[in-house]
């Protein structure tokens, strides 16, 4: 398991003084506002950065300053960059499961334990999550929705009851 996971991604510089325009992957904006610190990787290794302010500017943007991010061109140089949160900065929830631990899970049949394949994929660009599947024959996308996803496991795997065709 990750120590460190993907929480979102630096858009932009905001204002003068080092301010960081923040696309969030989280749940939900709170969660990313809520973090004391993130993290920034290079070459497997992760630099703390404290987070001073935090305030939500959108459903998936936040406007954050860092202690020792203070002037436009320490911000720029963080522009495109991953940030990343500690699991010891995030609310625990054992009902919660990370798309970092999903990503290689086997994909079975809730019904007949056959195996699709493995989850390559989590896509969150649309209306609702899709997991992406790949099969013997390709790459299948699954609605993450509870009419087709009837388990998580980490341990075990992913368990689902697609419609005829879907992964065909």
């Amino acid at each position: 398991m990750k120590k460190y996971l993907e929480a979102g991604k630096v858009r932009n510089t905001h204002g003068v003084k080092g301010a960081l325009k923040i696309e969030h992957w989280c749940d939900e904006p709170g969660v990313f506002a809520a973090l004391p610190r993130v993290y920034t990787e290079y070459s497997d290794i992760y630099k703390e950065h404290k987070i001073i302010a935090a305030s939500i500017t959108g459903e998936d943007t936040l406007i954050i300053r860092l202690e020792d991010v203070n002037t436009f061109e320490d911000a720029a140089k963080l522009k495109n960059s991953v940030l990343y949160a500690s699991r010891d900065d995030l609310p625990d929830d054992p009902d919660r499961v990370f798309i970092a631990d999903m990503i290689g899970l086997p994909v079975y049949d809730a019904d007949t334990g056959s195996k699709y394949g493995t989850l390559a994929d989590v896509s969150t660009n649309g209306a609702q999550e899709l997991y992406v599947v790949k099969t013997p024959i390709g790459e299948r996308s699954v609605p993450a929705v509870k009419e087709f996803i009837k388990e998580v496991d980490p341990q075990r795997g992913i368990f689902i009851r697609p419609i005829p065709g879907l992964l065909d």
